[in-house]
């Protein structure tokens, strides 16, 4: 949705401000939310045809008289001097994005409540789709995204990053997170039609009360919530290393603020040093 210049340069900006450490993401967006904008659904083609036009315009390559998936441009150039090699990411739910990221980008990042399954699918997707394109499937790497809620933190405070997340999802994109998991559809329907979450107004995460996330805890299955991060650091850092044994590359914790991390992290550390 934004001019390849735009995009560009202020990639190389972040890439050169933090020495090197920056990756852009890309992603399609949430299908309501673009329709709402009055923007058209974003296409396989366009997210492959903008990924190589960033990397060509890092490379200080001089573009004329482009006419692409992503687009119609005149002249693109950024600085015949840039040689920048700046990592990409895509942010993937379905086959055909997983595909996408194993042969283009360096970095897929999965969604928060994968469930075991669909992160062991989504890794053989990713890594099947970059052997396919001559890519060496190592260099491609797949980030699980964990719920990562210590027990240390307040009920009505995991309450919203467990329950009221999970149900914020299901309110934007439920049928891809139940189509994604393989859940039943028919918790879903009732999800929906549930008279509360049906009158309700705004994301149930930011507006519902504790009291209101009770009720919605009891419309969303154990088994939806279990593949998050839930409990002592202890417990969390063990969720945390089961991801990488079920064959993510790293993984990003996810539903807390740093400071409310510290115990987590901690325990994470300590597990590693036990290994």
């Amino acid at each position: 949705t934004r001019h390849p210049i735009i995009t560009a340069s202020y990639a190389t900006t972040m890439h050169r401000l933090t020495g090197g450490r920056f990756t852009l993401g890309l992603g399609r967006g949430i299908g309501p939310m673009m329709g709402a904008l009055g923007l058209p659904p974003v296409t396989t083609a366009q997210l492959e045809d903008f990924a190589g036009l960033m990397r060509r315009l890092w490379k200080g390559e001089t573009i004329v008289g482009y006419d692409g998936p992503a687009g119609r441009y005149p002249f693109l150039r950024l600085d015949p001097d840039f040689d920048e090699n700046i990592p990409l990411a895509i942010m993937a739910f379905g086959p055909n994005t997983l595909a996408l990221g194993g042969r283009t980008f360096d970095h897929v990042v999965l969604h928060t409540f994968f469930t075991d399954e669909t992160l062991q699918r989504c890794v053989r997707t990713v890594k099947q789709a970059a052997e396919a394109a001559g890519r060496d499937p190592d260099t491609v790497k797949v980030w699980s995204v964990s719920a990562a809620i210590g027990d240390h933190l307040p009920e009505d405070v995991r309450l919203k990053k467990t329950v009221g997340r999970l149900a914020t999802y299901l309110q934007a994109y439920g049928d891809l997170m139940v189509s994604t998991n393989q859940w039943d559809p028919a918790v879903l329907a009732r999800f929906r039609a549930d008279p509360f979450v049906a009158g309700f107004r705004g994301a149930l995460d930011d507006k519902a009360t504790p009291e209101e996330l009770q009720h919605v805890a009891t419309l969303i299955p154990d088994e939806w919530l279990a593949p998050a991060a839930i409990g002592s650091p202890e417990h969390c850092a063990a969720k945390v290393q089961e991801q990488f044994d079920l064959g993510a590359d790293g993984v990003i914790l996810h539903g807390a603020a740093p400071a409310e991390l510290e115990p987590l992290v901690s325990a994470i550390r300590e597990q590693n040093r036990a290994r």
